[in-house]
């Protein structure tokens, strides 16, 4: 196994990984337009959008501090619910770190492009040097496409109005389902996500803001604890 992650990755491998990885960080790279209309649309100036998503750069927490605070929350709950839910970049890094194994003087920078994105593109690499080149490459791409666009739509917030108007908010769930959808490849997992769909939007009309989203979590128990089907008599006879 060892051998296999180590090993020469042929050109073609590299190209098409590059390929790939450029791909991802610039078609979630433009989501960063969303998030820059949006935040200035909210309140914030444009300085402190490009702060946020120069330092913070990951687009849920973004979205979910900004969410909170146009909804009147407290600043400091605001921060921790973005924090919170930037915790899981922490299990990404978990995992990452054994199958990358950067040298020390980089782990820190490396550390700053754990997100979704960077995680997905090199978790699907077969071998560890591919998987430097994807983490690379799509943190790159993606790092420098979503901090410009942030600027672009903070800059132009101003002359396009309400972001629902446009669509706009809708940019950082439609990101999080494009980047799902490819990866649920068996019944279980079709069938888990469509429950968590019915259960999120048949619960936002009635419950707070944020407890449709817990309540979709059950899903996952719920497929899980469906029995799978037995084979009939004559089938298992043969």
């Amino acid at each position: 196994m060892e051998n296999d992650q180590s090993r020469e990755p042929t050109g073609q491998e590299r190209a098409r990984t590059v390929r790939d990885a450029f791909g991802v960080g610039c078609a979630v790279g433009l989501s960063g337009f969303a998030f820059g209309v949006t935040a200035v649309a909210n309140g914030l100036s444009v300085p402190q959008t490009c702060a946020l998503s120069l330092l913070v750069f990951t687009g849920a927490s973004q979205f979910a501090l900004v969410g909170a605070l146009a909804g009147g929350g407290n600043p400091f709950t605001a921060a921790a619910g973005a924090f919170f839910l930037g915790v899981r970049n922490c299990f990404y890094g978990l995992r990452l770190s054994t199958l990358l194994r950067l040298p020390g003087r980089v782990r820190p920078l490396a550390a700053h492009w754990v997100i979704d994105e960077t995680a997905v593109v090199a978790l699907a690499q077969p071998g560890r040097r591919l998987a430097r080149l994807g983490f690379a490459v799509t943190g790159l791409t993606l790092y420098l496409g979503w901090n410009l666009t942030t600027l672009l739509g903070a800059l132009g917030a101003g002359s396009l109005g309400d972001p629902g108007a446009w669509g706009l908010d809708a940019a950082g769930p439609a990101v999080f389902l494009a980047l799902l959808a490819p990866m649920l490849r068996t019944g279980t997992e079709r069938a888990t996500a469509a429950l968590a769909v019915v259960l999120a939007l048949g619960c936002l009309p009635l419950l707070p803001s944020g407890v449709p989203v817990l309540v979709a979590a059950l899903a996952a128990p719920l497929v899980l604890a469906v029995p799978a089907g037995r084979p009939a008599a004559g089938e298992a006879a043969r």
